[in-house]
């Protein structure tokens, strides 16, 4: 078998970050069968949703499976009155990813990443690989590692 790489990939064995790479054997339409098909819990599963803060400022969020962002609470804590999802076509000029594989690692410029307390209460947790179909999977101490300085707190609903 071929090794597959990806920036996702490349960024975590750049930094020595122990991970595993989980390829779909179909095309998967909801995180319950993602998460079926992985063996593992929908909670495992890792969101990355990017927002639009104005024209050119963008922040990614990361939020554990079925949960759903509180709008509310994702506007008090950035001091905003107005924020939007970014577009598809946003959402891949800023990751290099499509909707589906987006990741918060080895993306071409740097972004302001909220990590929702939900995604760190699962030990081991599957995150978008920069490719549609196949996953990252990886111990939370390593993602929180690969993460470097990043802000959490409750955006969760």
């Amino acid at each position: 078998m071929t090794e597959i790489s990806t920036p996702v990939t490349r960024y975590l064995d750049e930094k020595h970050i122990p991970y595993r790479l989980f390829q779909h054997s179909r095309s998967v339409h909801s995180i319950e069968e993602a998460a079926d098909e992985r063996g593992e819990r929908p909670e495992q599963i890792v969101r990355s949703i990017l927002f639009r803060l104005s024209n050119e400022d963008f922040l990614m969020v990361l939020i554990a499976g079925p949960s759903q962002i509180s709008w509310k609470a994702l506007r008090v804590f950035l001091k905003q009155s107005r924020l939007t999802m970014a577009s598809e076509e946003e959402v891949i000029r800023v990751t290099g990813y499509q909707v589906g594989a987006v990741s918060p690692f080895g993306l071409p410029q740097p972004l302001r990443i909220l990590v929702d307390e939900t995604v760190l209460v699962e030990e081991e947790i599957s995150i978008g690989s920069g490719q549609r179909g196949l996953a990252v999977i990886l111990l939370k101490k390593d993602f929180l590692q690969a993460m470097g300085t990043s802000e959490s707190g409750r955006f969760a609903e």
